[in-house]
């Protein structure tokens, strides 16, 4: 038996393998090889276009969540293992963890006309609740939004802005859901040019405690703070 309650893995930009004390598996937003026409396409509108995260290789779930139709988070060729699969949906589901619920948001501030629609994820792994919000990219979390969402432990969040919330808006997120742990996700570092850095997220949740940690795994119950005061951490890049 695991003695652990949870471990995260991150795998870069929104790409999380979530495991259980049990052993259930569950991977959140996979992404496998980028197409060279896709790359090329990119370089072309910004030259200094760079994701050079390792394409997810090697790895088996029992549930496999996608948030949108996205390159860079609907590779679902990249996870083995014959897993359940929901994708870009919402709706509730019988899973191998039990109820998944997936919250209907959008991946911008205009109704998803700009970039379409996004799944908010809730689910429990043993007595930890978790949510996933993939490209989140409204200006704030409606009221029937977050009753759905419910409470939860620990809040998976973008945080680097352009495309998705970042700064205030990202923090506002987590004042509205109170988890105890935020792990920051989709934020310009040393493998992505086309996102934001985390500090304006940091800079508007003085009350977050910020844990910078050595290594792009973890378990989840040493990194978990107080719900007026959770821990922010952030993984080190996979590179």
């Amino acid at each position: 038996m695991l003695r652990w309650r949870m471990r995260i893995r991150w795998y870069g930009q929104s790409a999380f393998l979530l495991t259980g004390r049990d052993g259930v598996r569950v991977f959140v937003d996979p992404f496998g090889e980028l197409p060279e026409e896709l790359l090329a396409e990119r370089r072309r509108r910004q030259p200094d276009f760079r994701f050079d995260y390792a394409p997810i290789r090697d790895v088996e779930a029992d549930l496999l969540l996608v948030t949108h139709e996205h390159f860079d988070h609907n590779g679902v060729g990249s996870v083995g293992g014959g897993p359940l699969t929901v994708r870009s949906t919402a709706g509730t589901f019988d899973t191998p963890v039990g109820s998944v619920i997936a919250v209907a948001s959008e991946h911008d501030d205009a109704a998803g006309t700009q970039r379409g629609p996004n799944a908010i994820f809730v689910f429990s792994l043993g007595d930890l609740r978790v949510s996933h919000f993939g490209d989140f990219g409204q200006a704030e979390l409606r009221p029937a939004q977050r009753d759905a969402i419910g409470e939860i432990d620990v809040l998976l969040l973008p945080v680097g802005g352009g495309p998705t919330i970042g700064g205030e808006p990202a923090a506002a997120v987590v004042r509205a859901l109170l988890p105890r742990l935020v792990v920051a996700m989709h934020y310009g570092n040393e493998a992505v040019s086309f996102l934001g850095g985390p500090e304006p997220f940091l800079d508007a949740l003085p009350e977050g405690r910020v844990e910078r940690l050595g290594t792009s795994e973890a378990d989840a119950e040493p990194l978990l703070g107080e719900r007026d005061a959770p821990v922010v951490a952030l993984f080190a890049p996979p590179l």
